[in-house]
């Protein structure tokens, strides 16, 4: 049985994480999220540790429905955790800083200036994992996340786009000659597009609207620090892209181990250290 018993959960619109820290090993869960009540989706991620979990356990819980959830459930007291505050807490421990600007790159997009153990929503987008897996089921006949990464590593994104040396004949302010100019611009032609280059048209997009409006807020709130966060952070295309919309702006990303539990370990940190 585990000892110095915490248990965080983060409800995500796809996945449900769950972080376990037994006092010696920390142990992470990633499962689908069924979209049930908010107690049975607590229930499914309880049901994975079920076996070590001691009565009487206090469980860390944010995102989804949360607030919807009662004091107890099953007999272990529910904390109820701001995601907000989390995801800020939680990305500033990944990376190890004081201060940030901390992104959640998910099935969408929040941005949290994190500051000394605060955080406050600044902006979003609705794009994020969930505009990728949508557009690739359509464009592509897939939404298998391991299938578009490996599609779009494997492809051009310059054979979809429109780049600027092709809408204006060389470099525009701070943007080389090479970078894009319209997002899927050639797509309307008729061109014939293979599924590589597809998939890499599609996570560029993505991935340049999450970085670029980043970049603003980091600005805007006066964070050096940007801290790429949630699963789709596990798509290597994704931070392929990501980095060089930091080259183009001068501007760095950093980008934890197991960027996808961000928000879990936000949730663990204010249980540890009694922060709620």
């Amino acid at each position: 049985m585990m000892k110095n018993n915490y248990i965080a959960i983060d409800i995500g619109m796809t996945n449900i994480d769950l972080v376990v820290d037994d006092g010696i090993n920390l142990t992470r869960y990633m499962l689908e999220n069924k979209h049930e009540k908010a107690v049975d989706q607590v229930r499914q991620a309880l049901s994975l540790v079920s076996d070590e979990i001691p009565p009487l356990l206090t469980i860390g819980v944010t995102g989804g429905r949360y607030r919807d959830l009662p004091e107890y459930v099953d007999g272990y007291r529910i904390e109820k955790v701001d995601e907000m505050f989390a995801l800020g807490l939680g990305g500033l421990a990944l990376a190890k800083r004081d201060a940030g600007l901390v992104v959640s790159a998910g099935t969408g997009s929040a941005m949290v200036a994190a500051r000394e153990g605060t955080g406050s929503h600044v902006t979003g987008s609705a794009v994020g994992g969930g505009t990728l897996l949508g557009l690739s089921k359509l464009i592509l006949g897939t939404c298998d996340v391991a299938a578009i990464d490996h599609l779009a590593l494997a492809g051009d994104a310059a054979n979809v786009d429109i780049m600027l040396n092709e809408a204006v004949g060389g470099e525009v302010g701070r943007l080389p000659a090479h970078a894009n100019a319209v997002n899927l611009g050639k797509l309307s032609g008729n061109g014939h597009f293979t599924n590589e280059d597809l998939a890499a048209g599609l996570v560029r997009l993505v991935a340049q609207v999450i970085a670029v409006i980043a970049i603003n807020a980091a600005d805007a709130e006066g964070l050096a620090e940007i801290i790429m966060v949630g699963h789709l952070i596990d798509l290597k295309s994704i931070c392929q892209e990501i980095a060089l919309v930091g080259e183009f702006y001068k501007r760095s990303f950093t980008m934890p181990e197991n960027p996808g539990f961000g928000t879990a370990m936000g949730v663990l940190k204010a249980l540890k250290k009694d922060l709620i």
